[in-house]
């Protein structure tokens, strides 16, 4: 059954106070419906994807959300539930708190990756090879719209990795943030999922892998060459540089997968 929004004024809202009934009447119209949760949380989304709702937006409490939609609190609170999942809305505690709607889901996304390659037991060679096809072809489709301001936050975060490590300090942050940024460059959206989710797995294997200082640097180097090679125009040395970078980057990971898949027999070793 299709959701549709209230017509303001049209008295399908109980009046609780005359500001209640001007906020509640411009959202929602009751329903009838036995999986009424599932289309409560299909209709939020719908006004949170048509600009209705925005990040920071606060939404109605559960008695004025279950007065409108003319449901109990319950079915609203499994409806919360899954916006909450599905990364749409925050719950805020406190006196003046509640579901707000925010912008996380780029980060549900790369979760969601992360928990499918683990579970699927998919090994680092399959990992190395989408990466080298993903991210040459952000590289590709960084000519001709890249532009100065794109390229000045890359190299600081360049210049911001390579100051960790004359400190002493592990630039992990940094080297994801590069292939990041060069996903935002090609002012792409897929483009940036894709590589938010690929960083996803990565970053959990540095969580394992210990990284030495020298291969922190080399790929220092190679990050500079990348965005070198990028700002000179030249994309045949750009996308070399990036596929010969991820695959020294896959070597720790490699070496780590075969020692686990040694202890551990469900785990594939890598293929070569």
């Amino acid at each position: 059954m299709a959701l549709r929004v209230a017509e303001k004024g049209s008295g399908s809202v109980r009046k609780k106070s005359p500001r209640k009934k001007e906020k509640s009447a411009a959202l929602f119209a009751p329903l009838k419906t036995k999986r009424a949760f599932e289309e409560i949380s299909a209709e939020i989304k719908r006004m949170i994807f048509s600009g209705v709702l925005k990040p920071g937006d606060r939404l109605p409490s559960e008695g004025e959300l279950g007065s409108q939609f003319g449901v109990s609190r319950q079915t609203i609170r499994e409806a919360v539930r899954r916006l909450e999942l599905a990364g749409f809305i925050v719950i805020q505690k406190g006196a003046t708190g509640g579901p707000l709607v925010v912008d996380t889901i780029l980060n549900s996304i790369s979760d969601s990756f992360l928990d499918a390659f683990q579970m699927k037991k998919m090994t680092t060679y399959e990992l190395t090879k989408a990466r080298v096809e993903i991210e040459k072809m952000v590289v590709r489709n960084l000519f001709g719209v890249i532009n100065k301001t794109d390229i000045a936050s890359i190299r600081e975060s360049v210049q911001e990795a390579k100051r960790k490590l004359a400190h002493g300090r592990m630039p992990f942050g940094d080297d994801l943030r590069f292939h990041k940024l060069l996903a935002r460059a090609t002012h792409n959206y897929v483009f940036v999922v894709m590589v938010e989710s690929l960083m996803a797995v990565v970053a959990h294997y540095m969580s394992f892998v210990n990284i030495s200082a020298a291969r922190w640097s080399r790929a220092i180097r190679a990050h500079e060459f990348i965005v070198d090679a990028i700002e000179r125009g030249d994309e045949v040395s750009a996308m070399t540089e990036m596929e010969n970078h991820i695959r020294r980057a896959d070597e720790p990971y490699r070496r780590y997968e075969k020692s686990r898949a040694g202890q551990n027999k469900p785990l594939r070793a890598a293929r070569k």
